[in-house]
């Protein structure tokens, strides 16, 4: 996969990654606690391992890490509607604002076009600095509701369940030509 930063690498996670990435997951996640836009539930939740196992012989794990090789960030991705879609992306908090996501999602663009995946798309808070306004600076714009296929509008139903679902957007990405 990509090199990036020359203190930085982006690879397929592996197995032994997991409870790394699950740290990751929860730490990132503890940037929502002043939005109030999570329960307390979701505050806690994480990608469950068996999901991270699956994505990673599929090759949907991406992996960030330092060059000591301790895994600071991942990008989760799997195949919905034709598209490529980011179900999460997570860097550790001691390691943001370096580029590093943006790296991540530049991977998740590539992987998209080396499957011949014409789109990339996500679910993400609309209002919150790093979900859509740093999604757009990525080429990414909003899904107007009307245009939402029918497992986007499933996925928001099980979304609904732990989050409040007027505060998200689904947004797209088109990938060049293949």
């Amino acid at each position: 996969m990509q090199q990036t930063r020359s203190e930085y690498d982006i690879a397929p996670a592996l197995p032994e990654d997991i409870a790394r990435l699950i740290a990751v997951d929860l730490a990132a996640g503890q940037l929502f606690a002043p939005t109030g836009l999570l329960t307390d539930d979701a505050l806690h939740d994480h990608v469950p391992e068996a999901v991270m196992q699956q994505a990673i012989e599929a090759g949907d794990l991406l992996k960030i890490s330092t060059s000591d090789g301790t895994a600071v960030g991942f990008a989760l991705v799997s195949r919905r509607g034709g598209t490529l879609y980011l179900d999460q992306l997570s860097v550790h908090p001691d390691f943001g604002r370096r580029g590093l996501g943006a790296d991540l999602v530049r991977c998740v663009l590539q992987l998209a076009k080396l499957r011949r995946i014409k789109q990339v798309t996500l679910s993400t808070f609309r209002d919150v600095p790093w979900n859509a306004p740093f999604y757009g600076k990525l080429g990414f714009r909003e899904l107007p509701r009307k245009d939402m296929a029918n497992w986007m509008l499933d996925l928001e139903k099980i979304q609904a369940e732990s989050l409040d679902v007027s505060q998200r957007c689904f947004m797209v990405r088109k990938i060049g030509w293949l």
